[in-house]
C-alpha cells in the first residue's frame, strides 16, 4: 500500500484548516454548517454502527484504532471539547487540559464491544452541545482558551470548526471500517 493511500484513509476528508479571509456572512454560515455537524453526529454514529456484532468491528487502516475505538474515542474527545468551550466562555483565556488519546483508546472501556454508553453520552452530550453553539453571540465566537500542547489560542469559533471536522473524520473513519469489513485487521 503506498503513502498516499495511507494518507487518504488516515485523512478521508483532508486534515482539519479553519477557513481564513472570510466575511461575517461567509463564517456565520459556516457556522451553521459546522454545528449542524455537531448536532447530528450521534444519530449518524448510532445509525451506522446499530448493525455491528462483535465480529464487526474493523479497522479503517493499517495499524489504525478499531471501529469501536473510534466511538469511544469520540465520546471521550468530545466530552473534552464541551468542557474547553464552556471554559473559554466564563473564563479568561484558560489553559485547557491536554490527554493522551492515544492511550486513552487502549484503556479497558475504550476496548469495551458494547457501544451503548459512549452512543449514550454522544448523543446527550451533542443535544447540549448544540444548544449551548447555538446560543453563542459574536463576541463569544472570539473567546479563546490555550492550549498547551500547540502552544496557540484556540477562538471558540475555530474550537466549534475543529470539531465539526472531528465529527465528520471519524464518521469517515467508521464508514470506511464498515467498507472495509475487516480487511485492514
Amino acid at each position: 500500500m503506498n503513502d498516499i493511500h495511507l494518507y487518504k484513509l488516515r485523512f478521508p476528508i483532508g486534515e482539519f484548516n479553519f477557513p481564513s479571509g472570510l466575511n461575517k456572512d461567509e463564517l456565520s454560515s459556516f457556522n451553521d454548517t459546522w454545528i449542524n455537524s455537531i448536532k447530528e453526529f450521534p444519530k449518524t454514529v448510532k445509525s451506522l454502527t446499530s448493525e455491528l456484532t462483535i465480529e464487526k468491528n474493523w479497522k479503517y487502516r493499517p495499524n489504525g484504532w478499531m471501529l469501536k475505538q473510534v466511538v469511544h474515542h469520540c465520546a471521550d474527545s468530545h466530552i473534552n471539547a464541551f468542557i474547553r468551550i464552556k471554559k473559554a466562555l466564563t473564563e479568561n483565556q484558560p489553559v485547557i487540559s491536554g490527554y493522551e488519546e492515544a492511550k486513552w483508546a487502549e484503556l479497558t472501556d475504550s476496548l469495551e464491544d458494547d457501544l451503548a454508553g459512549s452512543i449514550t453520552i454522544l448523543l446527550g452530550l451533542h443535544l447540549r452541545w448544540a444548544r449551548l453553539l447555538t446560543t453563542l453571540n459574536e463576541q463569544s465566537l472570539q473567546l479563546t482558551y490555550y492550549h498547551p500542547e500547540s502552544k496557540t489560542l484556540v477562538s471558540v469559533q475555530e474550537a466549534i470548526a475543529t470539531y465539526a471536522w472531528h465529527c465528520d473524520h471519524h464518521l469517515a473513519h467508521i464508514q470506511l471500517a464498515i467498507n472495509s469489513e475487516g480487511k485492514y485487521n
